[in-house]
């Protein structure tokens, strides 16, 4: 979706200033949002790209106005919701602490096998599609409709705008492959920007085309 989270290459935002020997957290209970979402989500009610999504559509004025873990936990409470949980959901959702961590294990890798060959290899020009879905989409606005060159295949993944369905549809996790795209800071910002700059995407192959 075309979310106010997209803001790379935006202006009026202010420079990033990494902060000198930064926390894991600032607050404890930002390290138990962290553990809640992870809990919650080995319960099976949502996937990753459901939980990312849930982020992203937050309203403009709240996601700008909270902090990192605030958003978290904004979305985690839409999320609850969503999925019955909060209906007397959880116990029939129960797992004891091995099953969890063996869900949770299992949802660190979202690569998948495919028999489709790759449409692109390294050193292909190629083109981000211009598109503007209303779903989850990782494919930023900054490189829609710029010309990059594929500089490493990763293998096949799960494409996260067909698994970020609305909560309780089935989502579908056929894989697509997954590219690392590199372009040129000058080609996305124009002349003025610096020259040094290259900006490298992971996109999956239905954002991409081939560059005549």
């Amino acid at each position: 979706m075309n979310g106010v989270h997209d803001v790379g290459g935006m202006q009026c935002f202010g420079a990033v200033r990494p902060e000198s020997d930064e926390p894991v957290f600032h607050a404890e209970w930002e390290g138990r949002v962290l553990a809640l979402t992870l809990a919650t989500g080995a319960l099976g009610a949502w996937n990753i790209d459901q939980s990312r999504s849930a982020r992203e559509s937050l309203p403009p004025a709240v996601y700008l106005s909270s902090s990192y873990y605030r958003i978290w936990f904004e979305a985690l409470e839409g999320l609850l919701g969503r999925s019955g949980l909060l209906d007397g959901g959880f116990a029939a959702r129960a797992r004891t602490w091995p099953e969890m961590k063996s869900a949770l294990d299992a949802s660190n890798s979202f690569a998948r096998e495919t028999d489709s060959p790759p449409q692109f290899a390294v050193g292909d020009r190629v083109r981000a599609r211009m598109i503007h879905p209303a779903g989850h989409t990782r494919l930023p606005r900054s490189v829609r409709g710029q010309v990059g060159t594929i500089v490493l295949v990763h293998g096949s993944q799960v494409f996260p705008d067909r698994d970020a369905v609305p909560i309780g549809e089935p989502a579908d996790q056929t894989p697509e492959w997954i590219y690392a795209v590199e372009f040129s800071g000058t080609d996305l910002w124009g002349p003025d920007s610096d020259p040094t700059v290259t900006v490298c995407v992971d996109a999956w192959e239905p954002y991409l085309e081939a560059a005549s």
